[in-house]
């Protein structure tokens, strides 16, 4: 099966209910609301509270502005752009204190354990740690090598996915990068 290449301004701003911002679901597998991985990248325009997701694991990570700090059970995680993903229950309560104006962030769920989120580095193979379906969001504009595929042409801030990972997996940027080039995303085998 062909992967699915989905760009961040080709996909709808969803206002969020507290109107502190806005997501763009880039991804929902299977589609509605049974779904067992999402990413989807937020605008935090304003603190306030996240959404509780019971029996959900939840990674987050800064793409864009100064940073947030996450309280999470009383437990502040201050992230910035270029920090490795935060890996949080997404049952617990879960509040966002902007550092210094808006943020853009990438966001990973998935209804069963076993994913990850990890950064990527330029022109460095990735290997998943088990198959099932899995991706790359980008950070800049490069080429995606999957295994045996030919390589797949990726625009900045735009999510590659794979339904059955291919193994290795290598991103290299277009032009050298001054940070951060994008971040690798697993989720565990789905039941059919």
């Amino acid at each position: 099966m062909r992967p699915r290449l989905v760009h961040l301004l080709d996909v709808p701003a969803q206002p969020w209910r507290n109107g502190g911002g806005v997501t763009r679901e880039l991804l929902v597998s299977p589609a509605g609301a049974s779904w067992q991985v999402r990413v989807s990248v937020a605008d935090i325009d304003a603190d306030g509270p996240f959404s509780r997701y019971p029996g959900v694991e939840r990674w987050f990570t800064v793409l864009q502005g100064q940073g947030v700090e996450l309280t999470i059970d009383d437990a502040v995680h201050r992230l910035v752009r270029g920090d490795a993903p935060l890996h949080f229950d997404g049952a617990v309560a879960t509040h966002a204190r902007l550092i210094d104006g808006p943020t853009r962030d990438l966001n990973l769920m998935l209804r069963s354990a076993g994913g990850t989120m990890q950064c990527a580095a330029d022109g460095l193979a990735w290997v998943p740690t088990a198959a099932g379906p899995c991706g790359l969001f980008s950070a800049v504009a490069g080429r995606c090598q999957a295994g045996d595929l030919s390589a797949i042409e990726v625009a900045a801030y735009a999510l590659l996915w794979f339904d059955d990972a291919p193994s290795p997996l290598t991103f290299t940027a277009g032009q050298r990068p001054a940070g951060l080039i994008g971040w690798w995303l697993a989720a565990p085998p789905q039941e059919a």
